[in-house]
């Protein structure tokens, strides 16, 4: 597929999609006040980003209540009382995960609702349950994405089998999403080059989740843009769970759609981001999520690794090495 656009384009497809209270709020149980929530809602207004996501939409047969903040079930009426009648240009945006949503009952009907996106995240063995959650939300008014998680574990024939599934839905974009933090560059683009051509087919858009366990974060971002990926995720700062995702202020300053401005993200840095980390809030590239990205795995050892304070690299790679070939 031919590069899509170059440094100097402006590309009217591009919707930039803020991440920072879902994916954050993995680093410390979305527990954000209100006051932060606000000023970051009013932040992507000015910076002209088109999605703000939330948090999730999870089940509270399956999660207590009480170990986590809001973010973590996305009330509508939490939701409303930061945006209100949310009369701007953003968009909202919740998370949704398969087997772990309540979605016939928990999200109901837009015209009830502030929020406008849903994003359904799977496994690729779980594409089925997906479907049904995708039509149930387009019938009730929403636009909908499928973030297909761990894509760097599976099969290309899987991917191809399950982007032909999902393209017969009323899905809007299909998602790359590097969970692991293991992709590289060359990858990110053959991938996609793999989603856009089914994505064409079908009249879909393609997006991108990038991890930055190998600080390749917003490289793979910008080359799978190259190749017509749209929907760019980012969060304030790389906030998001162990390494961390694409930096939302690196992002808005290599656009060159003079829509986006990369100051109010700043100012949210300034204001907050600093503080999270000086309370104990975890996040970015280290060592123990370089090496977790390289053996393309979950995350789960090296969040545990940083949060007992360890410092002994080399033990861990070994430890990994025995977990990942045990």
């Amino acid at each position: 597929m031919a590069q899509k656009g170059d440094l100097l384009s402006v590309r009217q497809d591009i919707r930039v999609v803020d991440a920072t209270i879902r994916d954050g709020g993995l680093c410390n149980d979305f527990r954000f006040d209100d006051k932060f929530i606000k000023d970051l809602y009013n932040a992507n207004v000015k910076a002209g980003v088109d999605y703000m996501e939330f948090g999730y939409k999870a089940s509270k047969e399956i999660f207590n209540e009480e170990d986590f903040g809001k973010w973590k079930f996305c009330n509508d009426a939490d939701i409303r009382k930061i945006v209100g009648d949310n009369k701007t240009p953003l968009k909202i945006a919740v998370m949704a995960d398969v087997g772990r949503t309540d979605f016939k009952k928990d999200i109901i009907a837009k015209k009830d609702s502030p929020i406008d996106l849903i994003r359904v995240a799977t496994y690729i063995n779980a594409i089925p349950a997906a479907v049904e959650m995708i039509e149930d939300a387009a019938k009730k008014g929403y636009e909908t994405t499928i973030n297909i998680m761990a894509v760097s574990k599976a099969r290309t024939e899987d991917i191809t089998a399950a982007l032909e599934t999902l393209g017969k839905t009323p899905v809007n974009a299909f998602y790359i999403v590097d969970s692991y933090g293991a992709l590289y560059p060359e990858e990110s683009r053959r991938l996609a080059d793999l989603y856009c051509s089914i994505a064409d087919k079908y009249g879909k858009s393609v997006g991108i989740h990038a991890h930055n366990n190998q600080q390749l974060a917003f490289a793979n971002t910008i080359e799978a843009m190259t190749q017509g990926v749209s929907y760019l995720d980012a969060t304030v700062d790389g906030m998001g769970r162990g390494a961390g995702n694409c930096a939302l202020e690196l992002l808005l300053g290599f656009l060159k759609n003079p829509k986006y401005q990369v100051a109010p993200i700043l100012k949210i840095i300034e204001e907050y981001t600093h503080k999270f980390k000086a309370e104990g809030v975890k996040w970015g590239y280290d060592i123990p999520y370089l090496l977790t990205g390289q053996y393309n795995t979950h995350p789960r050892p090296a969040i545990q690794f940083v949060k007992e304070d360890r410092q002994d690299y080399y033990k861990f790679s070994n430890e990994l090495y025995d977990i990942i070939n045990s």
